[in-house]
């Protein structure tokens, strides 16, 4: 469709809003008995549960044919077919075939990547393997215990996040330890805990430059080389590298053949699908970690087969971008109702803010509409004591998406039940809200919005169709936004100016800033 389409679609959202900006879901629900047969999708893996929205099918109807004035089905093609999709670092966005167990062929200019692909996934199999079973062991000829991942932002997000959620598949006799902060406590504080002898570090940057990885590589390498007399011969034992520059990693003392490598086409917050996941399939095992990649891989399907109205990532970015773009709802809520998924919110912000953070379109204007939401979350019950105040009477609408598993991990089946019924008591205490005439304090406006995600249980498998849905769902958005959520040059000025700023720093002088900077400096760095 022609962007006169798309702009006369828009407006009849504007003006289907105002429409229903009186409605209360109380009386969607009281006139509708199968409200939530109508909007809902179960595939099965997931159910998605969205009827407690401000929504109707008119609602739905326009969203999808502002989906389809979009080039929707263009734009996923193009992503899955290998397509340039990042415009702006012309690069392709492959990460789905990283979890492509199928192993049916991605072509990117005439290769498949698959033979890579697979390549990588043997070479991490034999390895987790090997530390499991000792035949690979440190310098000193002890079995690793202890694993410390050294990385930063999507370079350890997801891997971390995953390990946590996952902890009831642990296969190994090992602890992980993640190191992400150049804040020298961090590194030394897991030092001071592990025995360098039953160490092994690995070292997460593609460039093998990043600032904060490599001050605390360094730092690693140093209390290893320490341990061993000055043997650096000791490093081959005690790290490899997750990156693709075989020169520097070789530099820093690391065999080549010790290198798990991931090409350009692997965007940093999708990258635990890569080699970066290697922590992970130490943690939980070569089988696991592919029922991980083959629940990502089987939400990849649903996304590219499933019809719009019945395809769970569409329908959140959809409902999601109802609410920023139409009702002028900043942020969102993600809450899972599972302890395990304590960091999944912390990990769904990078894929998020840092994807559709974006205020310039991919014609290189300024975004007409808002884009990417402020995503925050903390895990149910706990965010019942802290932030949910804010979400039933606060002045601001925060949509909200709830988490669940049907069964437990654990025996306390008691303690379950209780979890899940406050999961369903918060939702509809949101939608319903509480009329109190005589005390207005405890009075609850209600119509607040939340979509439930239910799984069965957390598995690897269930786990992977999770992260898989969010990360569709961000394509969406962007695309329907016109912008770039594959590219993050925001991250770079930041980085840019601390290098700078640091090289003054050691010469003991500022170079030209603002005022504010310029006497922070002196104050930081005593020079005067």
């Amino acid at each position: 469709m022609s962007k006169k389409a798309k702009a006369e679609i828009w407006d009849k959202l504007a003006a289907h809003q105002k429409k229903l900006k009186n409605t209360h879901m109380r009386d969607m629900f009281a006139e509708d008995p199968v409200r939530f047969r109508k909007f809902s999708i179960d595939t099965g893996a997931v159910l998605l549960a969205y009827s407690k929205n401000i929504i109707t099918e008119k609602t739905r109807t326009l969203l999808l044919d502002l989906l389809a004035a979009s080039d929707f089905e263009k734009m996923r093609a193009a992503m899955f077919s290998g397509a340039r999709i990042n415009v702006t670092e012309d690069r392709a966005v492959l990460h789905t075939a990283l979890r492509n167990v199928a192993e049916t062929p991605v072509m990117l200019d005439g290769k498949d990547v698959m033979d890579d692909v697979k390549s990588v996934w043997e070479k991490m199999q034999n390895f987790s393997e090997a530390v499991e079973s000792g035949a690979w062991a440190g310098f000193s000829g002890e079995k690793i215990t202890d694993i410390v991942h050294i990385g930063i932002g999507g370079s350890a997000l997801g891997a971390d996040m995953a390990i946590d959620a996952l902890k009831n598949f642990h296969v190994a006799k090992l602890s992980c330890h993640f190191v992400t902060n150049v804040d020298a406590i961090e590194i030394c504080d897991v030092m001071r805990r592990l025995n360098p002898e039953t160490t092994l570090f690995l070292i997460a940057s593609k460039s093998f430059t990043t600032q904060e990885t490599m001050a605390n590589a360094q730092a690693a390498r140093d209390w290893i080389v320490k341990h061993y007399e000055g043997d650096t011969a000791a490093v081959t034992r005690h790290f490899v590298a997750l990156s693709t520059n075989k020169k520097a990693v070789t530099a820093f003392g690391i065999d080549a053949e010790n290198m798990f490598p991931f090409r350009d086409w692997v965007g940093g917050r999708f990258s635990m699908w890569s080699a970066i996941g290697l922590s992970v399939c130490l943690m939980i095992g070569f089988k696991n970690f592919k029922l991980l990649l083959e629940g990502a891989y089987d939400a990849d399907r649903h996304f590219e087969k499933a019809p719009p109205e019945e395809n769970i990532p569409v329908m959140l970015a959809l409902v999601g971008l109802w609410y920023r773009n139409f009702w002028d709802a900043p942020c969102y809520s993600v809450a899972p109702y599972a302890s395990r998924l304590k960091k999944f919110p912390l990990w769904l912000q990078q894929v998020d803010m840092e994807s559709n953070g974006k205020y310039v379109d991919i014609h290189g204007k300024t975004c007409k509409n808002a884009t990417g939401p402020i995503v925050f979350g903390y895990p149910g019950t706990d965010a019942q004591h802290s932030y949910f105040q804010l979400m039933h009477q606060g002045t601001d609408m925060i949509p909200a998406d709830f988490i669940g598993a049907v069964k437990s991990d654990h025996t306390v089946d008691s303690q379950h039940r209780m979890l899940l019924a406050n999961m369903l008591a918060q939702a509809e205490a949101l939608m319903t809200g509480q009329d109190s005439p005589d005390e207005p304090a405890r009075f609850f406006p209600g119509n607040r919005p939340t979509n439930t995600l239910l799984v069965d249980a957390l598995t690897p498998y269930t786990l992977g169709w999770l992260m898989a849905v969010y990360e569709h769902k961000i394509f969406v958005q962007g695309m329907i936004w016109e912008i770039n959520s594959f590219d993050q040059f925001g991250v770079e000025l930041g980085k840019v100016l601390a290098d700078k700023i640091l090289a003054e720093a050691e010469k003991g002088k500022a170079g030209k800033h603002d005022n504010s900077t310029t006497e922070l400096f002196a104050r930081c760095f005593k020079t005067s």
